[in-house]
C-alpha cells in the first residue's frame, strides 16, 4: 500500500461494534442489540437511509470528550497500518449537540486525539465538521458559530446526510460565512443525488473538492468542467457498493472516471460499517476493477495533490510515494 492522503472519513463511522458495545457499557446506554453478532447482523443496508438510521443511533453511546478522543485515536492507528500519512477528517457536532451533548466535549476529544497523531502515529491531519443537510439552514449557521467561537483548529466545512432531497442550495450563506472566515469547504454530492447537486456545490457552496461525485458522469459538461479545473472528486467504492450505488464493484466507474481525466481519490467514508480503512478499499479495487501499480500510483499522488496542505508537506509526501514506488520495482 503506497503511503496516501485520506480526504473522506467520517469519525463516526469508525466506530466498530465492540467499540460502540463498549462505549454503551461506560457510559450507561442501553442499545437494542444484545452482543457484537446482534449489532453486526443490522449491516445491511437498502440504501443511505437505511444505513443513516443505524449510524445516528449508535453514536448515543458517544458521550464525553474522552470518548470521542478513544474513537479517533481507534480510527488513527488503524489508518497508519492501512499506508495513511495525512488524513482529513469530517465530524458532525449537530448529531452530538441535538441530543445534549456540549460542542467542546466533541471539539475538545477529537481536537487531542488529531494533535497527538503526528507523533503517535506519524500523520498530519486536518478536521472538517459537516453541515447536516438535513437539518435547517439556521441550525448549520449556529453550528458554524459555535465551532468558529471555540477557537478549535478546523481546516474547513463540509455538507453530509441525507443527499436525495437536500440540495446544497439551502446551504449557501452557512458555506458563504465559512469561505469569509477562511475556511476550505466540500461538499457530498452526486452520490445519491443528481449531479446537478454536484453543479450547486461548486456554484453556490464553492466546493473545492467533492465527496463522492460517482454521477458526475453522467453530465458531460459537468465532467469537462471537472477535468478543466481539476476539481478532486473523493470516492468512497467499498461504501458505494454497501449503499447500493453499484450493485457489483466489478461495475464501479472509479476506472471510468481515471480513463476521462477526473482527480479521483480513494477513501473509506464509514469504513466500520462498509467493510474496509483505506488499504481494503484499494485491494478490493485491486481484486474487481483492474486496477493495477499505475493506477494505484496515480490515485496515491491525486490525494496527496488534493488534500488541503502547504506546498512543503505535500513534497515530502511525494516524495515518500516516489521512494515507495521505486522500492517496489524489480531490479535487473
Amino acid at each position: 500500500m503506497l503511503p496516501s492522503a485520506e480526504l473522506h472519513l467520517h469519525l463516526e463511522g469508525t466506530l466498530e461494534p465492540s467499540t460502540i458495545l463498549e462505549l454503551a457499557e461506560r457510559n450507561r446506554v442501553r442499545l437494542p442489540y444484545a452482543d457484537v453478532d446482534e449489532l453486526a447482523a443490522r449491516y445491511e443496508f437498502a440504501d443511505l437511509q437505511a444505513f443513516l438510521d443505524l449510524y445516528y443511533a449508535n453514536m448515543a453511546t458517544l458521550r464525553t470528550a474522552q470518548d470521542f478522543a478513544d474513537m479517533t485515536d481507534a480510527y488513527l492507528t488503524r489508518a497508519a497500518a492501512a499506508g495513511v500519512v495525512h488524513a482529513e477528517v469530517f465530524v458532525d457536532p449537530q448529531a452530538h449537540t441535538s441530543r445534549g451533548v456540549a460542542l467542546s466535549e466533541v471539539l475538545d476529544g477529537v481536537g487531542t486525539a488529531l494533535a497527538a497523531a503526528p507523533s503517535v502515529h506519524g500523520i498530519s491531519t486536518g478536521l472538517i465538521p459537516c453541515v447536516l443537510r438535513d437539518h435547517s439552514a439556521a441550525d448549520a449557521m449556529a453550528m458554524l458559530d459555535g465551532v468558529l467561537r471555540s477557537g478549535a483548529p478546523v481546516l474547513g466545512l463540509g455538507l453530509d446526510s441525507a443527499e436525495v432531497g437536500h440540495p446544497p442550495s439551502a446551504f449557501t450563506e452557512v458555506f458563504d460565512r465559512a469561505g469569509a472566515e477562511g475556511l476550505h469547504r466540500v461538499a457530498h454530492a452526486g452520490e445519491e443525488g443528481p449531479p446537478s447537486y454536484v453543479w450547486e456545490a461548486l456554484d453556490l457552496l464553492g466546493a473545492e473538492r467533492i465527496d463522492h461525485g460517482v454521477r458526475s458522469l453522467e453530465d458531460g459538461d459537468l465532467v469537462a468542467r471537472l477535468v478543466r479545473q481539476r476539481t478532486p472528486l473523493t470516492v468512497c467504492p467499498l461504501s458505494n457498493l454497501r449503499l447500493r450505488v453499484v450493485d457489483d464493484l466489478a461495475e464501479h466507474p472509479l476506472p471510468e472516471m481515471m480513463r476521462r481525466g477526473l482527480v479521483v481519490t480513494v477513501n473509506s467514508d464509514d469504513p466500520a460499517y462498509f467493510g474496509g480503512y483505506l488499504d481494503d478499499n484499494m485491494a478490493a479495487l485491486r481484486g474487481s476493477c483492474g486496477i493495477d501499480d499505475d493506477a494505484a500510483e496515480v490515485l496515491a499522488r491525486n490525494s496527496v495533490e488534493a488534500a488541503f496542505l502547504d506546498d512543503a508537506r505535500k513534497r515530502e509526501l511525494l516524495a515518500r510515494i516516489d521512494a515507495a514506488v521505486t522500492g517496489a520495482r524489480p531490479r535487473n
